[in-house]
């Protein structure tokens, strides 16, 4: 991932919750080239995808508490402080819809919904370098 990525406001990732990821898999990497690279996580398995040798974004099952919901992709903004976000989030008319929790070896992150009703995710990552 670039460091351009890791700065408050940036989009830095891109992520897939599907119902298949194997079929999502073969579809994304023969459609735009990409590369897959298995990254299991604690408790669920996940898919790194990468363009050009870059991390790019992800691939994972639908989890557990959002069964029924079609597989659809996910967009990450960077943040200094996902907890100090999340608290903005009500104060502008928006939503938390998934409070701040740590992705263990990743960073902190919340899923929030804008006044419109649009989904994104915000990270704090733990590390840059």
């Amino acid at each position: 991932m670039d460091e351009k990525n890791f700065r408050h406001g940036a989009f830095s990732w891109h992520e897939l919750l599907t119902t298949d990821p194997q079929k999502a898999q073969d579809f994304y990497t023969a459609l735009f080239n990409w590369d897959a690279e298995p990254a299991p996580m604690e408790g669920e398995d996940y898919t790194v995808l990468k363009a050009d040798g870059r991390q790019v974004g992800g691939i994972m099952p639908v989890p557990p508490e959002c069964t029924g919901m079609p597989p659809m992709w996910g967009l990450y903004v960077t943040v200094d402080d996902v907890d100090e976000t999340a608290a903005r989030v009500d104060e502008l008319g928006g939503r938390v819809l998934r409070a701040p929790d740590d992705i263990p070896g990743v960073g902190r992150f919340a899923v929030i919904q804008d006044p419109q009703g649009a989904v994104l995710s915000v990270i704090t990552y733990a590390h840059t370098d």
